[in-house]
């Protein structure tokens, strides 16, 4: 055997290229090892058509600009739209108080800068799930 897929719920796949199969003597049940590489249907469904969007008009050919378009002309607000965080200024932070280890998992867990994750770290008293939940 040189390809093994499992098919899981939700178009998700799990792939082993060349593994190991060994088969049971007594029954007829095989276990298989190896690495196995999880592959989302879906994402690759949305990838190719993507892809097939690109190739056919270009890089916004058939895309209306919503600028041109009368698209929300009536009088609409913009009180839907959530505000966006002003960026942080790269001036150093003072990490007093604060675990370097601690730091570096916030900023791994939820993607954030160092400002960020030592700010969220100091009003949470240092205390990583509060920390961690309060930046999203």
């Amino acid at each position: 055997i040189t390809h093994m897929t499992l098919h899981r719920p939700k178009n998700v796949l799990f792939v082993l290229s060349s593994p190991d199969v060994y088969k049971s003597q007594n029954s007829d049940c095989y276990i298989a090892f190896g690495e196995a590489k999880i592959e989302d249907m879906n994402s690759q469904a949305q990838m190719s058509t993507a892809q097939q969007l690109a190739s056919a008009g270009g890089a916004g050919a058939g895309v209306m600009n919503l600028e041109s378009s009368d698209a929300g002309s009536e009088g609409d607000d913009d009180d839907d739209i959530p505000e966006l965080e002003a960026p942080e200024d790269n001036r150093p932070v003072d990490e007093m108080g604060v675990d370097t280890k601690d730091i570096e998992l916030v900023m791994t867990q939820v993607n954030c800068s160092r400002a960020k994750a030592i700010r969220v770290l100091k009003e949470s008293g240092g205390d990583l799930i509060n920390a961690s939940e309060s930046i999203y």
